[in-house]
């Protein structure tokens, strides 16, 4: 049976219209439903010079694979007009309408997989919304205690303990108890929903050359090396913790299923270099697959035909593997 993913079209005033009409030009074994102003999309799509025919989305209807050439469009009214490149504080709340209606539907089996394209989280907070983040959004929806912000590009996988986090924060959150979750909920999505056996997962130290025997910090010995110690004796395929400096070369990471990082810029910078375009943002331990271009709203390229659309299709091609579409 064809599955049936529902896209997120992201902030208006950026890329997230231009990548979503890039889609439609071409074929999908799943089918693509798109929440967005449809005058959006045509407009944008006309500035683009794209032909795209647009259908509205019912409900209920048997999923169809997605045809190059055609978007199928859930209707999201836009509260005012877009100008490209120019953040509106007014239009935030069809940011955040969007990303409920689509937790909604995958809450209720209405929709596989939900797949985001990017928002500005400033501009929302700015309309006095209070947002973190999507992974703080689908963890509150959907009741999921405990997420693990993953990101993916061919050859490399990163999870990280901590996510949007001021680094003076850090050391204070990495407790047994979290570390203990974040692996448990890594090892078992690459085992269920990547299908990988045993997976072979590495984890940074928190401190420069991983503490050093005590001499840089004390985390890797009070927490992170107990912790691995005890989960190893439990079955799970754990190695480190390693200086992240060291992990991050091709000795270890050419026997890497994963790699578990303590913070945001401690494995972000290596995923985003190694494969900055081409890589996906995936939130794990939800109840439903939800996979997001790695990359933000990018203003100053709406509407000039620019934008690179391979993130996107990336996004789209994990989910299908996490959901068995392949």
């Amino acid at each position: 049976m064809t599955a049936r993913f529902v896209i997120t079209s992201g902030e208006p005033a950026g890329i997230g219209p231009d990548l979503v009409l890039a889609l439609a030009q071409q074929d999908w074994p799943v089918q693509l439903v798109v929440l967005a102003d449809k005058a959006l999309l045509e407009e944008r799509a006309e500035m683009l010079g794209l032909e795209v025919d647009f259908f509205d989305y019912q409900a209920g209807s048997k999923p169809q694979p997605s045809r190059a050439g055609q978007l199928l469009i859930e209707q999201v009214n836009l509260p005012a007009k877009v100008e490209l490149g120019k953040l509106n504080t007014i239009n935030a709340s069809y940011v955040l309408r969007m990303l409920k209606r689509a937790i909604k539907g995958c809450m209720n089996n209405e929709f596989a997989a939900m797949v985001t394209g990017p928002i500005h989280k400033g501009v929302i907070n700015e309309a006095g919304l209070k947002f973190s983040g999507h992974t703080e959004l689908l963890a509150e929806q959907s009741n999921t205690k405990q997420v693990v912000m993953m990101l993916a590009t061919p050859g490399l996988r990163v999870a990280l303990v901590t996510t949007h986090l001021p680094l003076r924060d850090v050391p204070d959150a990495i407790t047994p108890e979290l570390l203990t979750d974040i692996l448990n909920i890594t090892n078992q999505s690459l085992s269920e929903q990547f299908a990988i056996e045993s997976p072979r997962i590495l984890v940074t130290g928190l401190n420069p050359h991983a503490g050093e025997g005590g001499h840089m910090g004390r985390e890797e010995i009070e927490v992170i090396e107990p912790t691995l110690e005890q989960l190893s004796k439990n079955g799970m395929n754990l190695h480190g913790p390693y200086p992240a400096d060291t992990l991050f070369t091709p000795k270890y990471l050419q026997q890497a299923d994963a790699v578990v990082a303590m913070y945001h810029d401690q494995g972000l910078p290596v995923l985003k270099h190694m494969g900055f375009g081409n890589a996906v943002n995936i939130t794990l331990g939800l109840p439903f697959v939800r996979t997001s271009v790695d990359h933000g709203t990018a203003l100053d390229l709406a509407g000039t035909g620019k934008a690179d659309v391979g993130s996107f299709n990336y996004a789209i091609e994990v989910a299908m593997q996490m959901t068995g579409q392949e």
